[in-house]
This record gives structure tokens, C-alpha cells and sequence, in this order.
């Protein structure tokens, strides 16, 4: 009788949390930021990385239009030329230096598309992997702190670290 009594009183609880995790959380933001860049960004509530994303992009296009522009007037330029129209802006400029000219931006303006492309896709990445890391619990049951303490014996200051795990 008194084994039943005891039995009882013990509860078991559970110490454990359970949290609900979105498992389409990740391809939602990757999703939102390849329909509409920086979308992801806001989905995942980091709004300090839109003028990241809009600065990378922005400042990309820019060069890329800048550069576009530039090569086809050296380029129409050298068509003029080659038809025997003297009456360009280029006429301190010969045939050889306009040619080098579009050389020069057609490459930026190339390597422009190319950056522009990959903040692009970089984009689409970091909303996917923010959104996945969003899903991991950290806290205090789980440190590491560096920290440099004095050596006892030498007096002289050493790297210690501290690595702490709570059940």
C-alpha cells in the first residue's frame, strides 16, 4: 500500500520544448527573393540586408547600362567611319583606338552582366540559408566564449576557452 502511494506522487514531466518548424520556410524565401529581389530579405525579417541587395544590384546594372552605352557609340562610331563619315565625336581618336575602345567596354560591360547575374543568385542563397538557420534553437545551453585570462606561474596572459553544454 505505501508502494502505491509513493507511485503516485511521482509525475513525470517533460523538459523538452517542442517548437513547430516551417519546413517550407526556406524554399518560401529563396522563392520570394527569385520573383522580386530582396523579397526573401523582408520574408525572413532582415531588413538591414535590402539596401545590401539593392545597393549590389543597383550599382551593377548601372555599369552595365554605362558601359552598353559607351561601346555602341565607339562602335557607331567606327561603322561611320568605315562607310567615310568624318564628322564624329571621335575625330581625335583613329580606327585602331576606337576598336580598343570597344574592346575596354564590351569586357566591363560583360564582366557587369556577370555580377549582376551572380548578386542575383546570391540573393536567392542568402534568403534560403537565413530562413534555414532561422530554424535552429540557440541559446545559452550552448557556449563558447574565448577569453584571455592570466597565467598564475608566468604571469603572462593566456587564451583560455570555455565551452559549456546544459542538458
Amino acid at each position: 500500500m505505501a508502494q502505491t502511494e509513493l507511485g503516485e506522487d511521482l509525475r513525470v514531466t517533460d523538459t523538452v520544448k517542442k517548437t513547430k518548424i516551417n519546413m517550407l520556410a526556406p524554399s518560401k524565401a529563396a522563392f520570394y527573393s527569385a520573383v522580386f529581389p530582396g523579397l526573401g530579405q523582408v520574408y525572413n525579417k532582415k531588413y538591414w540586408k535590402l539596401p545590401l541587395v539593392y545597393g549590389a544590384l543597383g550599382t551593377t546594372i548601372y555599369f552595365y547600362m554605362s558601359n552598353n552605352k559607351k561601346y555602341h557609340l565607339y562602335r557607331d562610331a567606327y561603322k561611320r567611319r568605315l562607310e567615310g563619315f568624318t564628322d564624329d565625336d571621335y575625330t581625335y581618336l583613329d580606327n585602331a583606338r576606337l576598336i580598343s575602345a570597344q574592346k575596354f567596354y564590351q569586357k566591363n560591360r560583360d564582366l557587369s552582366a556577370l555580377l549582376t547575374g551572380l548578386f542575383y543568385v546570391l540573393n536567392i542563397v542568402d534568403a534560403n540559408v537565413d530562413a534555414h538557420l532561422m530554424q535552429f534553437n540557440v541559446n545559452d545551453n550552448l557556449t563558447f566564449k574565448p577569453d584571455l585570462y592570466r597565467n598564475e606561474f608566468t604571469t603572462k596572459p593566456d587564451l583560455g576557452i570555455c565551452v559549456t553544454w546544459k542538458l
